[in-house]
């Protein structure tokens, strides 16, 4: 029998052959055990490991034995989720082999931050919509008590719990784990820096500056609750422009950090959508999983920023290219993006990129045609290639925005009460060995 033959190789000899091969093995493993042990005196003998020397013989490999999977877990609001949500996701999974999030119900935010703007039905599915999750709780309570986290441990076979650097506070001001801390199950990830809901909604408002005041009552102190600290300069008195202002500095490393590095197979079905995808929300997500679900492989293209305050307002877009690329990376559903992509899909960007198929969801912002500008869809059309997919929610930026100026009084609270209950987190704070 061959060393590749079909009863295993070396290993699988057996009978008279096998007892005469095992003699020689053991003769091989002794003589290079020697060498090995006086290449300390005989520098130029030394060997490498017998493995090394024959690396076809399985037989030499020493058997891994595959441990219990390490599952970690994270919980949040979630509400409102961007790139910086993703990527503590993405930094918690790369903590362990799988990772379980808990989407904090509607009533325990209330009771902890105040309303929140999307629903759980719309967190829950952007929260599992990001490709470095693999399981979700819904309506997980905000602090993690004793009885949860043992819970965590025994029900869901959770081995640490997750959090930010960035204080968690109950509204008596205590840490909403410390239970996990006291029991060594805690773990910490660095915060991504740059972005925060409460600056999100900042921006939002900015967007509203357009419409008159009689649309927005309130408009102008509520815009300056979450604005708010931001550090950007701007007035108490007026509105600034600075807002909208994204400090999120993008590098080549997180781009890669959130790729899929993988290109489409060459007989690959590809489908290409593009759009602003600003505020990335459910609607979005769940447009694009129907996109995927049309092909192989989905190419998404991403408007400039000049693209989309040309055809929104130019107080469009909220969140910058790289923020909203980003966001659309972390999507489960979406294989690659094009950062900067052109509002005119042309015959030969069609060739270029393979593209087999082009959609447009029906639920979007009006986009204004200027200066009598050609149907961007021209070339798919013509080609017999596009196609319109019925997007299976009434969600648009607008949508989101219309939320928050609509219960002003209630977020104004809840800014206040995050800046009380920060403010006291940090004035109490010590310097924690290891944290």
């Amino acid at each position: 029998m061959g060393a590749n033959g079909a009863g295993g190789g070396w290993a699988g000899s057996r009978g008279g052959d096998g007892l005469v091969l095992q003699k020689i093995l053991g003769t091989v493993l002794l003589t290079a055990a020697i060498l090995r042990l006086s290449s300390q005196y005989l520098g130029p003998l030394a060997l490498p490991p017998i493995s090394n020397l024959l690396p076809n013989l399985g037989f030499f490999q020493k058997k891994q034995k595959k441990g219990k999977k390490v599952r970690v877990y994270m919980d949040g609001c979630f509400d409102m989720m961007h790139y910086g949500h993703a990527n503590a996701l993405r930094q918690a999974r790369a903590l362990g082999d799988e990772l379980v999030v808990g989407v904090n119900s509607d009533e325990e935010i209330k009771a902890n931050k105040g309303p929140p703007v999307m629903s759980m039905d719309e967190r829950v599915v952007m929260v599992s919509s990001v490709k470095w999750v693999d399981e979700v709780i819904k309506d997980s309570p905000y602090a993690i008590n004793e009885e949860f986290m043992n819970k965590l441990f025994t029900e869901y076979g959770i081995d640490y719990i997750i959090h930010g650097d960035d204080p968690c506070l109950l509204p008596d001001g205590s840490d909403a784990y410390a239970h996990a801390k006291k029991a060594g199950r805690f773990k910490q990830i660095k915060r991504t820096e740059g972005v925060s809901s409460t600056d999100i909604v900042g921006r939002m408002l900015l967007c509203m500056r357009e419409r008159t005041v009689s649309e927005v009552p309130n408009h102008a102190s509520l815009q300056r609750q979450f604005s708010h600290g931001s550090g950007q300069g701007q007035d108490s008195g007026t509105l600034s422009s600075g807002t909208r202002i994204s400090h999120f500095l993008p590098t080549s490393r997180r781009i890669v950090q959130f790729s899929n590095g993988k290109g489409p197979r060459p007989d690959a079905r590809i489908v290409y959508m593009d759009g602003a995808f600003d505020l990335f929300h459910a609607g979005h997500v769940e447009t694009l999983k129907r996109a995927r679900e049309m092909g192989d492989f989905l190419l998404v293209g991403i408007h400039t920023d000049q693209t989309v305050s040309s055809h929104r307002g130019r107080h469009h877009p909220i969140m910058n290219l790289h923020e909203r690329s980003l966001s659309v990376l972390a999507c489960r559903y979406v294989d690659e993006v094009i950062i900067g992509a052109p509002w005119e899909i042309t015959k030969d960007m069609i060739t270029t990129f393979n593209i087999s198929i082009v959609v447009h969801g029906t639920c979007a912002e009006p986009n204004g045609e200027l200066n009598g500008e050609v149907d961007p869809y021209t070339a798919a059309k013509a080609l017999g290639i596009f196609k319109i997919i019925e997007s299976p929610r009434d969600l648009t930026t607008s949508t989101i925005i219309r939320r928050i100026v609509s219960n002003h009084e209630a977020y104004k609270k809840r800014n206040e009460k995050k800046n009380l209950s920060e403010k006291k987190y940090y004035e109490d704070k010590k310097y924690i060995n290891g944290d």
